[in-house]
């Protein structure tokens, strides 16, 4: 059994490998040609960030049975041609979290203590004492946004600093919360008191530019900002501002929307920001962690046939009836989420029809990934999506009805938060397309694809009219729209499918029409129909 390793890893992550017979060559910096030359003689391929796994490399590779990615992201890795060939994905998402939190206090102290301009001053023959004043971690007041692994690691050491914790996280629970020190607010009101804020969460369509310039407009003036988790979190172009101007004090910079910096990124000219070029997960210890991680993931599939850390979908054989209903759950999942403001308590996933005789396991994974993916971002597949939603105390019920009322097969999926309950149905129909047939009491048929406008308001006249007439002038085409009434002149859904980006601006003008209840948007846009691998 040969595995090749394209960039480094350490010693003990190779000498893990090399046990019980197994040749590992190891190949650092190889070309992309090179590596189209030999891939067919391996197994197994373990790569961190700098070999680019293309569907070339993949088709290549006629041996290879898993590609291995030491670190968190998978963006290097073709996974869908790697799923089409069968070929098992793996990274290794935990191995960084200490490294990624001391990162980010170190990255506060040096910015609240200005140890990058000293040390600059210093070096160039100055001794500015009084230029260089600082301020105290002590008695200050830090706003974390998103409360997860790092974010929670975080808390725990903050508190240690003497500092007073408070969070922003929908997805956490009161009691996890309280565990941690941390009192939970909403967005801008932990914007509105921090003295410091720390970025923790999930890059999702619901987070990209979370903070964005109606937050900066609200925050302390000596508000110092630190990000290691993900770019595009914080709205760049407005975080920029905020820095150019003093709107806000300072900040300590660790991921960008694109990286590396090009050499004319605004971030470059301000004399108020420390920036890394993404080191959170870049010490010694961490390098060995994610090493080993891997060649025990790596070796564990190659020898003894265990599947762990999986980016894509390892599954047996899946009946041909049950098989669109997979992607339609994961749909079904995200959406229904995204009616959802609060923590998730519990998670029931029913099928209805000619299914439901079937082995359905894989539609409640799915839903699940959906669900948490929301929540989690890009590392939840179908291998961890039950630890983490085990993790996180969420209940999941699966439940099957031999009959569909009107269709053939039908899903319903149902979450639940803090005792508001929110429900979804879908099929798929005609053949394998996608509908959904309903939320919460609203009957509606339309396809499930691409980005939506979800309204309730009182069921009268003129009401779409208004709507098309709002969304015409904000530049936003309407591609479908599909209305659920509960009874004439009662409660009515407007699900409105959209061709242009919705802003909070867009929501808010709708919200504040007569009559109208609430407004929110759905993206679906950013799924793509998944391939399903078998083993």
């Amino acid at each position: 059994m040969k595995i090749l390793v394209t960039d480094e890893l350490s010693k003990e992550g190779i000498e893990m490998l090399t046990k019980d017979g197994v040749q590992v060559d190891v190949r650092p910096k190889i070309s992309q040609e090179d590596l189209l030359k030999i891939i067919g003689e391996y197994e197994g391929l373990i790569v961190r960030s700098g070999t680019k796994v293309t569907a070339q490399v993949i088709e290549s590779g006629k041996k290879l049975k898993v590609v291995g990615r030491a670190g968190v992201g998978v963006d290097n890795v073709d996974v869908e041609a790697a799923t089409r060939r069968g070929i098992l994905v793996m990274n290794t998402p935990s191995a960084n979290i200490i490294s990624a939190c001391e990162h980010t206090l170190a990255m506060m102290l040096s910015l609240a203590r200005n140890i990058p301009w000293a040390d600059k001053s210093v070096k160039e023959g100055k001794w500015e004492k009084s230029k260089f004043m600082g301020v105290e971690l002590s008695g200050k007041t830090l706003g974390i946004i998103g409360i997860g692994r790092i974010g929670g690691e975080v808390a725990k050491r903050a508190k240690s600093f003497g500092m007073k914790l408070i969070g922003y996280d929908p997805y956490i629970s009161q009691e996890a919360a309280v565990k941690l020190g941390v009192r939970l607010m909403t967005l801008d009101q932990v914007c509105r008191e921090a003295d410091f804020i720390t970025v923790h969460a999930a890059l999702t369509p619901t987070t990209h530019n979370l903070v964005s310039k109606a937050q900066f407009d609200i925050m302390k003036p000596n508000v110092m900002i630190v990000n290691c988790a993900r770019g595009g979190i914080i709205d760049e172009a407005a975080w920029c501002e905020a820095l150019r101007t003093k709107r806000i004090a300072g900040a300590a910079i660790d991921v960008f929307e694109q990286e590396p910096l090009s050499k004319d990124s605004p971030f470059l000219k301000l004399e108020n920001a420390v920036l890394t070029p993404h080191l959170g997960a870049s010490t010694k210890e961490a390098q060995e962690k994610v090493s080993i991680e891997m060649a025990e993931h790596v070796k564990l599939f190659l020898v003894d046939k265990q599947i762990t850390n999986a980016v894509n979908a390892p599954m047996g054989k899946i009946d041909p009836k049950v098989a669109p209903f997979i992607n339609i759950a994961e749909r079904l999942g995200s959406f229904c989420m995204q009616l959802v403001d609060g923590p998730v308590k519990k998670i029931e996933v029913e099928v209805h029809g000619e299914i439901a005789s079937m082995d359905t396991r894989m539609i409640t994974t799915s839903t699940l990934v959906g669900v948490l993916a929301n929540v989690k971002g890009e590392n939840t597949n179908i291998i961890n999506v039950g630890s983490i939603a085990r993790d996180m105390g969420i209940q999941v019920v699966e439940s099957k009805v031999d009959e569909s009322t009107h269709y053939t097969n039908m899903l319903v999926i149902r979450v639940s938060s803090d005792g508001h309950k929110h429900e979804v149905r879908g099929t798929a129909y005609p053949g394998t397309e996608a509908r959904i047939l309903g939320v919460d009491e609203f009957d509606i048929d339309m396809p499930l694809e691409g980005d939506f406008i979800l309204t309730r308001h009182q069921d009268m006249p003129g009401m779409i009219g208004k709507v098309g007439t709002l969304l015409g002038d904000m530049k936003i085409n309407i591609a479908r729209m599909g209305v659920g009434r509960e009874d004439q002149k009662g409660g009515a859904l407007m699900l409105i499918q959209v061709d242009n980006d919705v802003d909070k601006a867009v929501l808010e003008k709708l919200r504040g029409m007569p009559n109208f209840k609430e407004a929110r948007s759905v993206r679906l846009s950013h799924m793509k129909k998944k391939e399903l691998m078998e083993l």
